[in-house]
């Protein structure tokens, strides 16, 4: 009678199943993607992705490399966790000094800029504190706790948080112990918090790219911007493959370098929501 074990004492069956599974896996070597491409993970801010710069650049750079991109859009603060995590192969965000920490605490391999816009602070056409008189951001801010008019914060350690909490520090104002009466943190995305803003008629800060694409403006507008310290970076790191030895490091770096590249700096500054361009590259290779 034939045996249908092997020497080993495993059914033969088993054996011949769990070959054919090892042959049908991509053959990634080194952590990286296949030769047809495979994909690579970016974590990323959600402004990038709200404001759909990834639709409009990234099938750009599939079309060219076959490499796909999977985004994983959360706050800042969440992004450099997953990546500390091991959990992707390209960090987006835009909170340089965090950045740099992970970069000198060996999560990243360096950090480059990439492109920039800024921040606005947008409330109700009525103004009630009068934001649109004031000359500067820590004027503005400071104008809105005198007048403990709402003010909806973020609250979810992202870059616009950060930010935002920077800000307030500057107009020597700490909102925490108001939080929950004129002061509102959402601990939502950039998206949840506008559209809380614009339910309630609070005040928020919102980055210029997010608030273009945003539809849900009701009564919302502009009414501080262009102050130096609205200045807003974004940066681009390569997840460390010692660190974390399974990062895809030649795809990652493929798409880090095209970024970076006049073809990539031009598919950024080329996206335009309602005519209005809404990210400004600004990258310095290495």
């Amino acid at each position: 009678m034939a045996s249908f074990y092997s020497k080993d004492g495993y059914p033969m069956r088993l054996l011949l199943l769990l070959a054919l599974v090892a042959l049908a896996l991509p053959a990634y070597a080194d952590g990286d993607a296949g030769a047809d491409g495979g994909f690579i993970v970016v974590q990323s801010t959600t402004s990038t992705r709200n404001s759909g710069l990834y639709d409009a650049i990234l099938p750009q750079f599939t079309e060219t490399t076959g490499i796909q991109i999977r985004v994983v859009a959360v706050g800042t603060g969440q992004a450099l966790r997953n990546a500390r995590n091991c959990d992707g192969d390209v960090l987006l965000v835009h909170a340089t000094a965090a950045e740099e920490e992970f970069v000198e605490d060996g999560y990243g391999l360096s950090r480059t800029d990439l492109m920039y816009n800024d921040f606005v602070l947008v409330g109700p056409s009525d103004d009630p504190a009068r934001v649109a008189d004031t000359t500067s951001i820590n004027a503005a801010l400071s104008a809105i706790a005198d007048s403990r008019a709402p003010f909806a914060s973020r609250g979810d350690d992202s870059g616009t948080h950060k930010k935002e909490r920077s800000l307030w520090a500057g107009a020597e104002v700490d909102p925490s112990g108001d939080s929950g009466t004129w002061y509102r943190e959402t601990g939502s995305g950039m998206g949840a918090t506008l559209n809380i803003a614009s339910g309630m008629n609070a005040y928020t800060l919102t980055d210029r790219a997010t608030w273009i694409a945003f539809a849900n403006k009701g009564d919302l507008r502009i009414l501080a911007e262009g102050d130096e310290d609205l200045f807003n970076q974004y940066g681009i790191i390569a997840i460390n493959p010692v660190r974390c030895p399974a990062v895809k490091a030649t795809p990652a770096q493929t798409f880090i370098d095209w970024l970076l590249s006049d073809g990539g700096q031009s598919a950024i500054a080329a996206y335009r929501r309602d005519g209005q361009q809404l990210f400004f590259p600004n990258a310095k290779p290495e």
